[in-house]
């Protein structure tokens, strides 16, 4: 019989892994945390259920697992579609619409039930890690307004209200393509003018002030 090599074994190792967190995010779009087991999970992947145990412990640090791989994915893509654009207003266009569109797509949990739902110390790992996505609009905004597209104004509280706009839009309506196209565009126009941009007649950011010197 043929000997498995290590480097096989790791590669069927992660194979396995990648199909549990797929799975689990599956069940979460489609039926939600509460109720959610790991029989569920190894049914879903088409594993034992004392494989996916080899990984984790437990729902919740299936949870963190899943939502720290899916936030790092999200963050490196983000970022390299922001490094295409150079205009402020229209980077926080796209941050706002890849964020709708995220959001819509996994339905994790909001940040409340994930704290009902974890140890402080595991919901302390998540929000360390979902900090670095206010890290990047703060970013953003901050830019927009040395630029003088937005009129200067606290930055982390600005960041903590379109946060909570981009939540509440992820969770309304439908994710048929037409109904998310059109509530992705209203909230980024929504966010935009609310931040206090402004456009020409062509829908080009206006600067409202000189540049911060």
């Amino acid at each position: 019989m043929p000997r498995i090599s290590a480097a096989n074994n790791a590669a069927q190792r992660a194979e396995t892994q990648r199909r549990v967190l797929t799975a689990f995010g599956e069940l979460l779009f489609t039926h939600g945390l509460p109720g959610l087991t790991m029989t569920d999970v190894a049914r879903h992947a088409g594993v034992g259920r004392t494989a996916v145990y080899n990984y984790y412990a437990d729902i919740e640090e299936l949870l963190i697992s899943y939502t720290l791989d899916e936030t790092e994915r999200f963050l490196a893509e983000l970022r390299e579609s922001l490094n295409t654009l150079e205009n402020p207003v229209q980077r926080l266009a796209l941050y706002v619409r890849t964020q709708v569109e995220d959001l819509s797509r996994r339905h994790l949990p909001p940040g409340p039930a994930m704290a009902a739902v974890l140890s402080p110390s595991s919901f302390a790992k998540l929000a360390g890690h979902v900090g670095e996505l206010s890290v990047l609009l703060q970013g953003i905004l901050r830019d927009a307004m040395a630029q003088g597209y937005l009129p200067q104004a606290d930055i982390g509280q600005q960041a903590q209200l379109i946060h909570g706009t981009l939540s509440s839009s992820a969770a309304r309506g439908s994710n048929e393509p037409a109904d998310l196209e059109a509530r992705v565009a209203r909230t980024v126009r929504f966010i935009q003018l609310g931040a206090g941009a402004r456009f020409d007649d062509d829908g080009a950011p206006l600067r409202a002030s000189l540049p911060l010197t």
